[in-house]
């Protein structure tokens, strides 16, 4: 029995041995890819042709040299999908409730965008720090918040997604608490709290989704604005 609602997102063992890396790995052994034959099945086709559109909707704010990045964005978006997923379901672990391991994923990312920036056109990527036509004694005040403001990116996409996800899970935890304690008393009052699990529930695959889409969203406009 757990003696806390966070021990559900302690890092798994088993004889010793984390199983994060089994959480982080399932995910691509169970994406169907295509197969020798020309023909393949529906749920192949689906697959291919949202991440074609998912893609094209990525790459079209940048220019070429941005489209380097298609196949890293797209890829980090089908894992971040599939594990914030796999997470929903009971006796599993989501490795993505894990700030350490958001932030292994947004600092490296973050970090290769202002590299580009600074490598390709550094009068720009400066730029950014002091906005057009700001009066000369609020100079040294704007470039201090701009620092500071671009270099928390990193943390509020790991923090961001974190959260989220922590916040779903501790809310499915309590409301399935609740059913379970209230059904041999209030059995009423139990049945509507089951309709606002499954409604939460519901909501929870929603935010799986969208969390995995703004992740990828928001790097993709720190890479548009140093390419």
């Amino acid at each position: 029995m757990m003696t806390s609602l966070f021990d559900q997102f302690a890092s798994p063992t088993l004889m010793g041995l984390p199983l994060t890396a089994i959480a982080i790995t399932a995910p691509w052994i169970m994406l169907p890819g295509p197969g020798l034959r020309w023909v393949t099945n529906r749920f192949i086709t689906i697959q291919m042709w949202l991440t074609n559109r998912f893609t094209n909707q990525l790459m079209l704010p940048l220019n070429t040299q941005g489209h380097k990045w298609a196949l890293l964005l797209t890829s980090l978006m089908l894992f971040l999908i599939s594990i914030n997923m796999l997470g929903l379901l009971p006796y599993t672990f989501t490795p993505t409730t894990q700030l350490s391991m958001n932030m292994g994923f947004a600092f490296p990312l973050w970090f290769a965008t202002v590299i580009i920036g600074m490598r390709d056109q550094p009068t720009m990527s400066l730029g950014h720090l002091l906005p057009e036509g700001t009066p000369i004694p609020l100079i040294p005040a704007l470039i201090l918040i701009e620092t500071i403001s671009l270099i928390i990116r990193p943390l509020a996409l790991g923090v961001r997604l974190t959260a989220n996800l922590t916040a779903g899970h501790l809310l499915i935890q309590l409301l399935a608490t609740a059913i379970f304690v209230l059904l041999p008393l209030m059995t009423t009052v139990a049945i509507l709290t089951a309709i606002v699990f499954f409604l939460l529930t519901l909501l929870e695959v929603a935010v799986a989704l969208i969390q995995a889409y703004v992740f990828v969203l928001l790097l993709s406009l720190y890479l548009q604005e140093n390419v």
